[in-house]
C-alpha cells in the first residue's frame, strides 16, 4: 500500500514524499525529523490493534507545529470517523479512493481545508443529525460554569463571576468536559448547546 501511495503521490507536481514508517515510534521519529506538511495515516498500523492510528494521530496532532492527517484507511465507521476527527484529523478517506480524488484531499488539507471522500462525509453528517442524550448529570453548578465558557471566560474570569476561586473553576470545568465526552472547552461549549444545557 505505501509502495503504491508513493509512486502515486511522486509523479505529482508539488508533492514530495519525505518518508514512510511502518509503526507508529517510526512515524513519530520520522514527523519529528522531517517535519512534514501532510501525513497519510492508517488507522491498523500492527496485527494487534485495527485502531492503533487514532492515538497516532493524537500524538502527531499534539506537536507544534503540527502537521495535517489525512486518515487513509479501509474502515468506515462513524465511532472511527469521529474519533479520528476528535484526534485532530483534517480529513478521512477510504483506501479504494481514486488517485485523482487522493492528490485533490491532500491539497486540500495542506490549504488548511478539510477533506472527507462521499463515504466518510456523508458518516459526519449522519451523525450531525444524531438525536442528543436527553439528560446529563451536570450538577447545577457545572451548568452556572458551561454557560460562563459559553461566553469565553477563562478560569479566573469563571472564579470572580461564582466568587470562587480559579482552581476551583478549573475543577468545575474539568469535570463537565468529562462528563460531557469532550477535550476541549469550545468542544463543551457545541456539546452543551446540542443537549439545551445552555
Amino acid at each position: 500500500m505505501r509502495q503504491g501511495l508513493r509512486s502515486i503521490l511522486e509523479r505529482e507536481p508539488g508533492i514530495e514524499v519525505v518518508g514512510e514508517a511502518a509503526t507508529a515510534e517510526e512515524a513519530l521519529d520520522l514527523v519529528a525529523a522531517t517535519r512534514p506538511h501532510i501525513v497519510l495515516l492508517d488507522l491498523k498500523l500492527s496485527a494487534g490493534s485495527d485502531v492503533e492510528g487514532l492515538a497516532l494521530c493524537g500524538r502527531l496532532t499534539a506537536r507544534a507545529p503540527a502537521p495535517g492527517v489525512l486518515v487513509v484507511t479501509t474502515f468506515l465507521d462513524q465511532r472511527l470517523v469521529l474519533e479520528a476527527i476528535h484526534q485532530g484529523a483534517r480529513g478521512y478517506v477510504l483506501k479504494d479512493v481514486d488517485a485523482v480524488a487522493l492528490v485533490a484531499a491532500i491539497r486540500a488539507v495542506r490549504r488548511g481545508e478539510s477533506a472527507f471522500d462521499s463515504h466518510s462525509a456523508a458518516v459526519v453528517v449522519r451523525s450531525l443529525h444524531a438525536p442528543a442524550p436527553a439528560t446529563t448529570d451536570l450538577t447545577a453548578r457545572e451548568r452556572e460554569v458551561l454557560a460562563l465558557l459559553a461566553r469565553g471566560l477563562s478560569n479566573e474570569a469563571i472564579g470572580r463571576e461564582l466568587f470562587i476561586s480559579a482552581t476551583t473553576a478549573k475543577f468545575h470545568v474539568h469535570n463537565l468536559l468529562r462528563k460531557l465526552s469532550v477535550s476541549r472547552r469550545a468542544e463543551a461549549v457545541y456539546a452543551g448547546s446540542k443537549l439545551g444545557l445552555i
